[in-house]
């Protein structure tokens, strides 16, 4: 073998290494990813029946989560069916779990988040009156506009005297079931 043909062989060598080092997962990652799985697992196991009907689970699984309440009172069985549905859960796509908890865990955080987003746009019609009208209805064609100008109307002569904020609670009422619950 002349110099040339050692040096590529040895650089193929080397590459091969690179490529297998890439693909070389340690036994504590996997024991992370593991015990993160078994997490997930558990907290799917203590979800209530009817939100865990909202997360999308492989039949397999989900009488899997079935057993495990069945053994809530043996804890050695529970602490091994756990295992075992951790490693169910190694064999299934879980970002689909992950996403559906993820939105479960923080459905309240959302509903806080829409509320002062209406409670913005009432401030906003309050304040601003026919332009903060027009800029709603560009976005949700299906609302009342002449009623939310006499309320527009009405709030202001209320803040102008000193009322309390009726017609303000109005137009929260009439934005939050117009467009909150016909979500």
């Amino acid at each position: 073998m002349n110099s040339k043909t050692k040096n590529r062989a040895q650089s193929q060598s080397f590459d091969n290494s690179q490529d297998q080092d890439v693909d070389f997962v340690s036994k504590s990652e996997l024991k992370r990813a593991s015990e993160a799985l078994q997490k997930l697992g558990l907290k799917l196991v203590n979800l209530p029946a009817a939100k865990l009907a909202k997360v999308p689970v492989p039949d397999e699984l989900m009488d899997a989560i079935e057993l495990a309440h069945r053994l809530e009172k043996k804890h050695e069985a529970k602490r091994r069916h756990m295992q075992y549905i951790g490693k169910l859960m190694r064999n299934i796509d879980v970002e689909p779990i992950e996403q559906a908890m993820f939105e479960l865990e923080n459905e309240h955080n959302l509903a806080n988040a829409r509320f002062h987003a209406l409670e913005q746009q009432r401030d906003a019609i309050v304040k601003d009156g026919n332009s903060a009208i027009e800029a709603l209805m560009a976005e949700h064609p299906d609302l009342d506009r002449q009623r939310l100008r006499n309320w527009a109307r009405q709030a202001s002569k209320e803040a102008a005297a000193n009322k309390p904020p009726k017609a303000s609670r109005e137009i929260f009422k009439y934005l939050r079931e117009q467009l909150l619950d016909s979500e």
